[in-house]
């Protein structure tokens, strides 16, 4: 490997998030803000990894075990420093059929084949085609999951339900809103902890403004022994280590034909949250690159946590703004999270549920607060009617769908309205050669596309012109195999009517691609040089796909 080679390769890793960690970073202070930075995401990990167990159909501890062990190995090995990962909603959406009609064994089957799948796509770096997601989309995205974290915390104010038949664990909610005092009162601790949240960085740095909004919220409640929800209410999170557990499911085509398209839609969604959030902290901390690396990082702890009990999960932009605006920027604090949610399972449960919920709901609140784009508000007036679209159209499906959809959908209506836009920028511009007498002249200009076919074919009137037709490329690009096809109608059109066109400033490839139009062709010393997205096969004499 030559020095030229070695370095484009060093490049090239760290842009992919590789590079390795610079330890002098790791001082005294920047160590104590990554551990209280991971106590505070930890805190709120465990309401969301129990709710989110509910709503898949699963065991707390099931939640819970995702959690830790996605959290860690993402934080290792991660594309981002400083993002947290874990069980997630828009994920236990998609597993609460499968769980209700084939029960948790499969679910664990499911999570190793996403795992497996997302390992695949890191290899292949599947991952840099988030570049392709506009900024409209992103807009879109981080507003509907602000809503969407903004509408989980309401349940917080449902009363506390019973103990389910034959589970001392699982508490859940009645379904009924709370009311008068204790109503009054769950909304005066949340809006402490906002309060709280809101000064401590004006006070002092020393701790995590979160951590501080909690700590003495919880304070409050357990000195004077109020009557609110606590996390105990919700489950009991006490337990043991994950254990390593084969999927009990038969080896058969018919379990891959059960679980293959829950496993791909899941692999789907958690790598879409997972590279939008992996951007999104990229902002924030001013990093970049690590796509590839944070796919194979999410199908690692999948497939990991498969086999350890665990329900899967992904990147988590709640947590991870919690981490961020905490002070986290390491990966330390990833995996202090993580190992302080494992400590509240094994040893601190008692302790643990005793924290009320009004506190862990003011720190979403503030999460929202942070999330939302609120500049998005301003911009929509000044953007093209087409963005403002997309912002709200990726907003709502995001709120009543799911982010996976949302993101899609978004993307399509982007690609369409840009393709829309170029195909009515194809025109040209008319005159007489000034080398060849009597010979006319068409300036081509804006993109020839299949989009664009139509515009382009439109501005010539073969029965009109002179024997002699010029077809000048130089302001012109010509994209892909429709726009090949429509030169080579072109030509066919005049050669019918024996009139003689000639083709300039196309590229190198255009000439080999092009079939009955290519002897038409006069090069040119300036003749553009960039690449034609088209295949050509020596065998058949025709064109094929995009590369």
């Amino acid at each position: 490997m030559t020095k030229t080679t070695f370095a484009a390769f060093a490049e090239r890793m760290t842009l992919d998030g590789w590079a390795a960690p610079d330890l002098s970073k790791y001082t005294p202070a920047r160590v104590k803000t990554e551990i209280l930075s991971g106590l505070t995401v930890a805190l709120a990990l465990v309401p969301e990894a129990v709710a989110f167990a509910f709503v898949a159909g699963v065991h707390p501890l099931v939640g819970l075990y995702a959690a830790f062990i996605v959290g860690l190995i993402t934080a290792v090995f991660g594309g981002r420093p400083g993002m947290i990962s874990g069980a997630t909603g828009a994920l236990a959406v998609v597993m609460v059929a499968l769980v209700a009609q084939h029960g948790v064994e499969y679910l664990f089957a499911t999570v190793v084949l996403m795992g497996v799948m997302q390992i695949l796509a890191g290899l292949f770096r599947l991952g840099k085609f988030i570049r392709l997601v506009p900024h409209p989309v992103m807009l879109g995205f981080v507003n509907g999951l602000a809503i969407v974290i903004f509408l989980a915390q309401l349940s917080q104010f449902q009363l506390p339900g019973s103990a389910a038949p034959g589970d001392g664990h699982a508490m859940g909610v009645t379904g009924e809103w709370m009311s008068g005092a204790r109503l009054y009162l769950m909304l005066a601790l949340t809006a402490l902890t906002m309060a709280v949240i809101w000064a401590t960085p004006k006070l002092t740095k020393a701790i995590p403004a979160p951590l501080a909004g909690i700590a003495l919220t919880a304070l409050i409640v357990i000195g004077l022994g109020l009557d609110v929800p606590r996390v105990g209410d919700l489950a009991s999170i006490k337990g043991g280590l994950p254990a390593f557990h084969l999927p009990l499911v038969p080896i058969t085509l018919e379990t891959l034909r059960i679980i293959f398209p829950y496993a791909l839609i899941l692999a789907a969604i958690g790598l879409i949250e997972s590279l939008l959030t992996l951007n999104l902290v990229g902002e924030i901390t001013k990093q970049r690159g690590g796509a590839s690396r944070e796919c194979v990082a999410q199908g690692t702890a999948n497939l990991v946590t498969g086999f350890f009990g665990g329900m899967g999960g992904c990147a988590m932009i709640g947590q991870s703004m919690i981490n961020v605006k905490s002070g986290g920027r390491t990966r330390l604090s990833g995996i202090a999270a993580a190992l302080f949610l494992l400590a509240f399972i094994l040893f601190a449960s008692p302790m643990i549920e005793q924290i009320p919920l009004a506190a862990l709901v003011g720190v979403m609140f503030m999460v929202v607060i942070g999330t939302f784009a609120w500049q998005s508000f301003k911009i929509m007036r000044r953007i093209p009617l087409t963005d403002a679209f997309v912002i709200v159209l990726v907003t709502a499906v995001t709120v009543m769908h799911d982010l996976a959809v949302a993101v899609v959908v978004g993307v399509i209506v982007s690609a369409l309205a840009y393709a829309w836009n170029n195909a009515k920028r194809i025109h040209a511009i008319t005159r007489e050669s000034h080398t060849e007498a009597g010979a006319k002249v068409y300036e081509i200009e804006g993109p020839l596309f299949f989009g664009s076919t139509d515009g382009f074919a439109e501005v010539f009137t073969p029965e009109e012109d002179p024997d002699v037709v010029i077809v000048d490329f130089m302001r012109s690009r010509v994209v892909d195999q429709s726009a090949l096809q429509a030169i080579e109608d072109l030509a066919g059109k005049y050669e019918a009517l024996d009139k003689t066109i000639r083709l300039r400033h196309l590229t190198r490839d255009c000439h080999q691609l092009l079939n009955r139009a290519g002897q038409l062709m006069v090069d040119s010393n300036d003749d553009p040089e960039y690449a034609l997205a088209v295949d050509y096969s020596v065998r058949t004499g025709r064109f094929g796909g995009a590369h």
